[in-house]
Parts: structure tokens; sequence; C-alpha cells
């Protein structure tokens, strides 16, 4: 069976009782494809390929006089593979990349990780399969063939009286089970990674370049919302590859040593983040696009012109999503299959936790570039703000909540809703009559500041008794701000998010965090558009009975290891975190 990476990047026809999508993201343009004649790839000539603009003119007008639609079959060779050994009476297994959330009893419901016996593959996008007794349809793209269909579905290798590994079964030249599975695994690799690259090449070459020489039908602003930093990601592979074929050992692929590749390039993987949380934008400028025909024509004329395989744009750009969260799931495996005693096993190891960390990284990346729009919200719901936007300093709320703020020079208490950012604490006073309307009234730089706990007693510097109490010190001004908390546990709980806010932005320094000025300036522009709409600047409860329910409102230091591959699963969980902001979404009284 050949590799399964064709299976990846083919566009789901939706079905009509499935709760998932092809992506953690929320992409847009998924079209089901129509069976429609298409100019046969075997008619073009790989002369046509050249940078004479001619040659790509013809067949554009050629293709659109044609009244083609936009959207064939696809191809079928590894699908036939896959019936043909099925009924053959071999068993096929594949492994479930996303959880499959159903509540129609017809389908398959799966969670990442499972193995599903294949039963019938003869539709392209949805497959009979069966996981112990439960059978039942699922989406294709929603697993990737299992690399080993001889290996027995209990976990490998066998135990024999004594509890020592039973190494009796043998392939070929002496070469142990686990060394075969374990080539197997390492030809994958290999395999997957060239097609990947050939996948990007195509990309690079069959559409940005064409569209380049057509300024009249695309800006670069819009080829860079299109095809983000893919280009970027093609010159790095490249590299990568280069690098992985080096430690291929051809004559025996059980003793490759890859696991240091992977280490040397986790750094440069992390740019798959600005990838991942550009494409829910490529889709929907493609969506846009294709409305409008002489566009469809012209991605089809490309697709044809680099003899590229029968899947729309929107597919192709997929793929890098959906590579860059399989690394994690294939050195899983190829661990799986690796002595302690290999040479390879410690480098493999420390790659499988370092990809995880990239795949955690770009999650939490996307998690907050769709915070933004939030916090441009929980802005546009306050009255009377002064000052630069928050998103300008900020990206992410740490914690909030209610605190007597003393002042000088007549120690006066004032009650206040305080909001810390990363580099800022927001303060803002509550509406007298109607307690769920805040106005703006200050803030504080944090990057100035230090905290300082304070005992139970009198306070020398305000010369008055305090209870719960802590200081926000300014170094450079000697400026002292005082603060008290209404119970010991809140007070605690402030502190730990000042220790939370500066190790935020010391992680962000670390990565190379930050927000554009596009972006910025488009949620602010989306928040001003809903407030415009007519909806009052009003939260929808006062923020004490809120606080109150709160057990625990900051945020985990640490992602639980299950969400790392949270960017491709279909259905992610939302944070309850963030309830400390959407609460505080304008409602029409």
């Amino acid at each position: 069976i050949t590799s399964p990476v064709a299976f990846d990047i083919l566009p789901l026809k939706l079905h009509p009782f499935s709760q998932s999508t092809p992506t953690g993201l929320d992409c847009v343009g998924w079209k089901r494809r129509v069976s429609v004649p298409v100019i046969a790839d075997g008619a073009l000539d790989k002369t046509a390929l050249t940078d004479d603009v001619g040659s790509e003119e013809d067949l554009y007008e050629d293709f659109r006089s044609s009244n083609h639609r936009y959207g064939h079959p696809g191809g079928g060779g590894e699908q036939l593979a896959i019936n043909e050994l099925i009924s053959d009476g071999s068993v096929v297994y594949a492994e479930a990349l996303w959880d499959h959330v159903t509540m129609d009893d017809q389908e398959l419901g799966f969670k990442a990780g499972d193995v599903i016996e294949v039963m019938d593959a003869t539709n392209k996008e949805w497959w009979w399969g069966r996981i112990l007794d439960s059978e039942g349809w699922f989406p294709a793209s929603f697993v990737r063939l299992r690399v080993n269909q001889d290996e027995p579905m209990e976990d490998y290798p066998l135990k024999v009286e004594g509890g020592k590994e039973d190494d009796s079964r043998r392939f070929g030249m002496g070469q142990t089970t686990k060394d075969q599975m374990r080539t197997n695994v390492i030809n994958e690799i290999i395999s997957t990674e060239r097609d990947y690259i050939k996948h990007l090449k195509d990309i690079c070459e069959g559409y940005i370049k064409q569209c380049r020489k057509r300024a009249d039908m695309f800006t670069e602003e819009q080829l860079k919302t299109i095809f983000g930093n893919i280009e970027d990601i093609y010159r790095c592979q490249k590299k990568f590859v280069k690098a992985l074929e080096k430690k291929f050992n051809k004559d025996h692929p059980h003793l490759s040593e890859v696991g240091s590749c992977f280490l040397e390039y986790q750094t440069e993987f992390q740019i798959y983040s600005e990838y991942c949380n550009n494409h829910p934008n490529a889709c929907m400028e493609l969506s846009r696009l294709t409305k409008v025909n002489k566009y469809v024509y012209f991605f089809e004329a490309c697709r044809l012109l680099q003899k590229m395989i029968d899947i729309s744009l929107d597919g192709f750009l997929l793929t890098p999503v959906q590579k860059i969260c399989k690394y994690p799931l294939q050195l899983a495996e190829l661990l799986k299959y690796t002595n302690p005693q290999h040479r390879d096993f410690k480098d493999v190891e420390a790659a499988l936790n370092a990809m995880k960390n990239v795949a955690r990284l770009i999650n939490e990346r996307k998690r907050r570039l769709e915070n933004i729009d939030k916090i441009a919200q929980w802005q546009s719901s306050i009255e009377d703000w002064e000052g630069e936007d928050v998103l300008v300093r900020s990206s992410e709320l740490i914690y909030s909540g209610e605190l007597a703020k003393i002042s000088h020079p007549q120690a006066k208490s004032q009650q206040r809703m305080f909001f810390l950012f990363d580099h800022q604490l927001v303060c803002c006073k509550k509406d007298l009559l109607r307690r769920d309307i805040l106005y703006y009234k200050s803030r504080i730089n944090m990057d100035d500041m230090e905290i300082l706990d304070v005992e139970d007693g009198k306070d020398k510097d305000f010369n008055i008794s305090v209870k719960n109490a802590f200081k926000l010190h300014c170094r450079d001004t000697e400026e002292v701000h005082l603060f008290c908390a209404k119970k010991p546990e809140q007070k605690q709980r402030w502190l730990k998010a000042f220790e939370n806010e500066r190790r935020q932005v010391q992680l962000d320094q670390e990565t190379g965090f930050s927000i554009t000025e596009v972006q910025k300036k488009q949620a602010m522009l989306n928040a001003s558009k809903q407030h415009h709409a007519g909806k009052p600047k009003a939260v929808t409860r006062p923020y004490y009975d809120f606080l109150m329910r709160q057990k625990h409102p900051t945020l985990p230091t640490t992602l639980p290891q299950q969400q790392v591959f949270m960017l491709a699963e279909p259905k992610r969980k939302p944070s309850n975190f963030w309830q400390n902001i959407s609460r505080l979404t304008p409602f029409r009284k």
C-alpha cells in the first residue's frame, strides 16, 4: 500500500449528521466534488510550464470556453489497493487522527489514536469500519492507514513465559519483528517527507508563480493572505528532508538515526504557527474569490499546468496544518518500535517531546490570536475609555477581580474593578445605579512595578491599618499603590496572578510571540462595528455575582498532554478561562 498522505488532503463531503469538520481551524470553502469531464493530464506537455505567459493564457481561455465546472473526482489508486486487500480477506487497519463526534447511529464515533478496522473503502470520502463490536461510516480523512498492517492488535512485543520478549518471529536476514516495524515507520517518514516537498513545490511553482504574473488579478497583499508564509515553509522543509536523508540507512533502515534531525529543526518548525494562524483568513479569501468564475478557471488552469492531483486549492493549503500535527504521531510510533538500547532511542524520545512542544506552542499562539477579538470587544464595552488601546501592549487577560485601592494623601479607600493583562493593570469603576456598567479610570504599567506582600496591621507608608493587602511599587519613580482584598485567599490569587503575568511576558519574549498591527486594527474595527450596530455598552451580569461563581479564575500554567494536538482536532473544547471576557459582551436591554 502506498503512503496514506494522499488521503490527508482530500476535502470532505460533510455528512448532515456529523458534528465534525476536517480540522480544528474554522475552514471555509469546502466543496462537494462533482463528476464532470476534465482535460486529461496526459495531454499537457511539460514545456507548458514556462515563464511564457501565453501558454498559461491559452489553457486558461480553452478551459474557460469549455464551461467546465470547478471540481472533479479524485484519483483512486490507493483506494483500489485497499479494497483489493479487503476483498482478498486481508485485515486493513487505520489509526484515527482526530476525534469523530457524531449523533447518528449509522456513523462510527471514535477518539484520536483509536485503531479502526476498515471494512469498506469503496467511497473515497466515507469508509465503513469497525471498532470492537461497533460498526459504522466514518470520514476517510480523519484517519491514516496504519504503517504496520501486519502488527497484531495487542501491544507488541509479544511476551513469553518469564516476561521476556519473544523475538522468535523474524523477517528475512535475521531481522526481528520489531526491527521490521521500525523499518516500516522510517520508510514512511522518509517517503511522506519527499511527497510533502513535492506538494509544497507544486503550490509555490504551480500557483504562486502563476499568480504573480497576473498583477491584474492579485495584489501582493492578497497572495500573502492566501498562501501565508508557505514559501518559507518550503525552504525549511527542503533543508529538513536533506538532513533526514543523510541519516537514512538505505541498506538497514531500522538502524537509521533520525531523531537528531527533529531536534535540530524544532525551532525552525515554529514558522508553522504563522501559517496556521493565517489559514482561516486564506480560506475566507479563497471563498470570496471563487465566487467569480475567472478565478475558478484560473486556479484550475494552474493545477492542470503543474499536473497536480485532483484537489482544489483550499485542500492543498490545508496540508501544512495537518503536517505539523502529524510529526508527534509519527515519532510516537517510531519510539514504540525503537529498543532502549538503540543509538537513536534517546534522540527519538527527546524529539517526540520537542515536537509536542511545537504543537503546543502553535495551539497556544492560535488561542492568543483568537482572544484579541474578545479583548477588543471588552474595551468597546467600557465607558469613557482614555489613552491607547489595550491591544497596543497586551494580548492576554491574566486575572480580574474587585479590590479596594488606597490613594495618597488622605489614604482614601475606593472599591474598583481591576483587569490584569500582560504588561498592564486596568482600573475601572462600576456605575452607581447599574452595577454592570464600567467606566475607565486608570491603568498601571506592570513592566515598571514590583510586587510587595504587606502584613496585616498598620502600614507605615499610608499610616493606616490594613488587612489582606499588597503593594505595587514603581522602581523608577518610587510611586506606591496599596490594594486590599476582602479575603486572604483572594489576596493569594492576586499575588499568583502577578507571578503569572511576569512569566507570560518572559515566555512571549523567549518565543518571539507578537501580534501584527494589521491584526490589532482589524480586531478593534470589528469591535467598533458591533458597537455601532446599536448594542449598548453594558455587561450581561454584575461582576460581583460572576466572581463569586469563579473558583479558579486563573489560567493553568501548562496545558494537559492530551490537548497537544488541539489544533488538528475537529472539535475543540472552549476555554473556561475566557468567561470573564465573554460575559462582558454587550447585550440589548
